[in-house]
C-alpha cells in the first residue's frame, strides 16, 4: 500500500486497515481481466506487471487506450460514474492487483478523505495525459505522437535523476498505436536521444528532460 500514490498520504495503520479491504487478485499474461459491458467492475491497483485498457470496435479492431504498471489504479472512471467499462482490462504480463469493490471504496473515501482526494487527482492526470495525446494525435508530425506516448508510459523507477518509463509493447505495435512505421519510430527515438531529450536502454527510456518532450508533445 506504502508504494501506491493513491494511499501514500495515510499512516502505516491506515494502509493496513485499507488492506483488509481489498482482494488481491492474480492475472495470467493475455487474460482478460475487465470485459467491456460487465455489470460490475472495480477499482483496481497494479502491484506488479502490465495491464492495458483496450476498446474493440464493432467491425473487430482493436485499440489499445492505456497502458498500466506497478503503482497505477485503473477503473476510477466507470466506479464514480456508476456506468459499464466501455473498455477491455487485458494482461500484457503476468500481474498482481488488488481490487476494491465499490462499497469498500466508499468506505474508504468516507473514513479517509484523502484518498478521495487523490482519486480526483489521478482522474485529472488521467484527462491531462488523454487531451495531450489527442493533440498529439492531431498534429501530422510523427514526433509529437511518440513524445506524448513516452510521457505517459508507466514510470519503474529512476536512473541518475531521470525517470525511467518502460515501453510496454514492442516497436512494432508502438508503431501501430500510433499510425506509423517501426522504422520512423526507432528514427525518432534516435533522434530524442541526440537531442538530449531521452536515453533508450532497451525496452527502458531514460527521460531526460520531460519538459522539452511535453513542448515537443505539444507540437512546439
Amino acid at each position: 500500500m506504502s508504494l501506491v500514490p493513491l494511499f501514500a498520504g495515510l499512516t502505516r495503520e491506515q494502509q493496513a486497515d485499507v488492506a483488509t479491504l481489498a482482494r488481491p487478485v492474480t492475472v495470467g499474461v493475455g487474460e482478460t481481466f475487465v470485459r467491456a459491458g460487465a455489470r460490475r467492475a472495480p477499482l483496481f491497483v497494479v502491484h506488479s506487471g502490465m495491464v492495458k485498457l483496450s476498446r474493440t470496435t464493432p467491425d473487430g479492431r482493436s485499440t489499445t487506450l492505456q497502458v498500466l504498471g506497478p503503482g497505477e489504479v485503473g477503473g476510477e472512471t466507470w466506479l464514480i460514474t456508476g456506468e459499464r467499462p466501455e473498455n477491455d482490462v487485458v494482461a500484457l504480463e503476468d500481474a498482481r492487483m488488488c481490487v476494491f469493490e465499490p462499497a469498500a471504496l466508499e468506505t474508504i473515501v468516507r473514513e479517509f478523505p484523502s484518498v478521495g482526494i487523490a482519486l480526483l487527482r489521478s482522474l485529472a492526470l488521467r484527462l491531462h495525459s488523454a487531451e495531450r495525446m489527442l493533440t498529439a494525435r492531431t498534429l501530422a508530425d510523427v514526433g509529437a505522437r511518440l513524445a506524448a506516448y513516452l510521457l505517459d508510459c508507466p514510470t519503474t523507477g529512476r536512473a541518475r535523476g531521470a525517470a525511467t518509463a518502460h515501453l510496454p509493447m514492442a516497436k512494432k505495435d508502438i508503431a501501430t498505436f500510433l499510425g506509423t512505421s517501426p522504422e520512423t519510430v526507432s528514427r525518432r527515438l534516435k533522434a530524442f536521444e541526440h537531442e538530449g531529450l531521452i536515453r533508450v536502454r532497451g525496452m527502458d527510456v531514460d527521460i531526460r528532460d520531460p519538459v522539452g518532450l511535453d513542448l515537443r508533445a505539444r507540437g512546439a
